[in-house]
């Protein structure tokens, strides 16, 4: 068990020492990895349609099995939920909105740049230059534009819990504060959702909520040990998880795939998100202490962002000459090899400078008022 400080408030602007707590769960970043590289293959088996036939028919094995990981960005969602609030906690405003804005957007800038490059040349009627401009504020969901590329999505999503994480970290983290948000924001937000009740639907991420929200009290469970109350709410939000996704994820997969789904595999495969974040984080998993895998864990992101239009350039380049394994596996490298080249030349130069410029906008005192 994890020992922590007496339970208290934690002030807006206020940085209390931090929780005793591990600085990095090595087996985190390894699981993040795996997740994005989920999305990849079940983009590139299953859906892609540059195989000149559909992906199905070229990997009618892999591609039955790889459907199911179109619930990564779930477990995105999970692990998400899980960081955040272990990033958000003992910390100010400022702090939080540096780390996120920092995190998020000049990897996105760069993949954005690289994926309308591409798309100006190999699919010009796809992509136009206002479209680009929207899409670089990452808020074209709300303004009702089309994304860049599809991915993307994610990010509106992650954005949305950014957003109410700040606002938790207003209010002042506790414990309990945290337990009853995670139990009470996922039937809210799914209620508004289907009452078409908006701007609440919006704000509350309808069905994805009770995905962050588990993650969250899975960290609790991390960081406080265990106990019945968290672990109720993980239950009670992957029972919601269940609900909310499954059925409809089904439906998306038989339109977009060769493939029938299982229900109830996919309804374990909701379940397994939350079971794989509790298994690499509360067993004796979580003691892995390889850098390899926080290494692999650096390009998850970058790996994310650029694999699906340059993925599927280099399967419409290469599939009418090699085996559909041998392009498979050249539209992974590409796109590890991009996700290399952001993470390297964006990532790491960028990530301290424009964390410690949006902090030090955000901590500057107002100006006095003048008569």
């Amino acid at each position: 068990m994890i020992t922590t400080p007496p339970e208290r408030a934690v002030p807006a602007g206020a940085t209390p020492p931090a929780a005793s707590t591990p600085g990095r769960l090595r087996t985190l970043d390894g699981l993040r990895f795996l997740a994005a590289a989920g999305v990849v293959l079940y983009h590139f088996t299953a859906r892609s349609p540059e195989w000149g036939v559909p992906a199905g028919e070229r990997f009618p094995v892999l591609g039955q099995v790889a459907i199911y990981l179109s619930l990564a960005p779930e477990l995105f969602f999970v692990i998400s939920g899980f960081v955040i609030l272990w990033t958000a906690w003992g910390r100010s405003v400022p702090d939080v909105v540096a780390s996120r804005v920092a995190r998020i957007y000049p990897a996105y800038w760069a993949a954005l740049a690289l994926t309308a490059a591409l798309l100006a040349v190999w699919w010009p009627a796809r992509v136009s230059a206002g479209q680009v401009a929207v899409n670089a504020t990452l808020l074209q969901s709300l303004v009702g534009v089309r994304n860049v590329d599809t991915v993307y999505w994610t990010l509106w999503a992650e954005l949305r819990f950014y957003l109410l994480v700040v606002a938790l970290v207003a209010v002042g983290l506790t414990r309990t504060r945290v337990l009853a948000f995670a139990a009470l924001w996922p039937p809210l937000a799914m209620l508004a959702e289907q009452r078409h009740a908006e701007p609440f639907a919006t704000l509350l991420l309808g069905q994805y909520a009770p995905f962050f929200a588990g993650g969250m009290a899975l960290f609790l469970v991390w960081r406080d040990g265990h106990a019945w109350r968290p672990w109720l709410v993980v239950a009670g939000n992957a029972v919601l998880g269940v609900r909310g996704v499954a059925a409809g994820r089904d439906a998306a997969l038989t339109r977009l795939t060769v493939f029938d789904p299982s229900l109830p595999l996919l309804a374990a495969a909701v379940v397994g998100c939350f079971g794989l974040v509790a298994l690499v984080t509360l067993t004796p998993l979580r003691r892995w202490d390889w850098s390899g895998l926080t290494a692999i864990g650096a390009l998850t992101y970058p790996l994310y962002l650029v694999h699906e239009a340059w993925g599927r350039f280099t399967i419409d380049l290469l599939a009418p000459h090699l085996s559909s394994y041998a392009t498979l596996l050249a539209a992974v490298a590409v796109s590890v090899l991009l996700a290399v080249v952001v993470h390297k030349f964006v990532e790491e130069p960028l990530h301290g400078p424009v964390r410690r410029a949006v902090r030090r906008v955000l901590s500057r005192p107002a100006a006095p008022a003048t008569a």
